[in-house]
């Protein structure tokens, strides 16, 4: 039963990730004047969730307050490695869509390292009760919402044609799955792992955000657009500490 109802709210999860479907739609003109919010958005939501959820949430598990700064750090260098073997790999033309600006690969990185985490968290959660299982689902699909729209977004930004940054998406989701596999089969406490893995992904959201999502927003110098990204970009830092109030 625990493995059912697990499974069952991972997957659920994991289709938020699709919710960009509702822009397929939209004519292109008309997406492209609002993608530049959606990363305004993008990098709100990755920056909130690392400060306000991520962080304190990693100062709590260790007794050494230094390990939670060494891990982000570890966090930052690690994504910052990343997308340097992106680089080198990849072409040096213009984004478009058969050449993704390398930040949307190093989005999907981060993405489902934070998904598996999602994953983790849930079906521990299960593994105490049904029903914290179930408050643990419903608060994690109140937290990916506004994170997988920015997301969705910024991929789109980045190069990728509306259908493969859904599927991107999608598929960067269903590491919530294989997280939760991995605690139900082990079938023991994962604070410990959970622990580590936290602090890396606070780290790889602050490098995203940043030094990938921050700079695209600077290259937009309109005054009406400036003020547009930063109301999305405090919208997103907004709704992520609203979720701690309603926790």
């Amino acid at each position: 039963m625990i493995w059912f109802y697990t499974l069952i709210s991972v997957f659920i999860v994991s289709l938020i990730s699709i919710i960009g479907i509702f822009t397929l739609s939209i004519k292109q003109e008309r997406l492209n004047k609002v993608l530049i919010y959606l990363v305004s958005l993008s990098a709100g939501t990755l920056l909130g969730d690392a400060f306000i959820h991520l962080i304190p949430e990693s100062f709590e598990s260790f007794e050494k307050k230094i390990f939670p700064s060494v891990f982000i750090l570890l966090g930052i260098i690690l994504f910052f490695i990343l997308e340097k073997i992106i680089h080198w790999r990849h072409c040096h033309e213009i984004a478009c869509e058969n050449h993704p600006h390398p930040f949307s690969y190093v989005i999907l990185a981060g993405d489902s390292l934070h998904n598996f985490i999602d994953g983790m968290i849930i079906a521990a959660s299960f593994l105490v009760s049904i029903p914290i299982g179930i408050a643990t689902t419903v608060a994690v699909i109140f937290h990916e919402i506004p994170q997988e729209i920015g997301d969705f977004g910024s991929l789109v930004y980045g190069g990728f044609a509306r259908s493969k940054a859904l599927l991107y998406n999608f598929f960067s989701a269903i590491f919530a799955v294989f997280g939760a596999l991995l605690v139900l089969s082990i079938n023991v406490n994962m604070d410990n792992i959970a622990s580590f893995l936290i602090p890396f992904a606070a780290g790889g959201f602050i490098y995203i955000a940043s030094v990938d999502l921050i700079p695209e927003l600077k290259k937009h110098e309109n005054l009406k657009q400036s003020i547009g990204q930063v109301a999305f970009f405090i919208l997103g830092i907004m709704i992520m500490f609203t979720l701690v109030l309603v926790e």
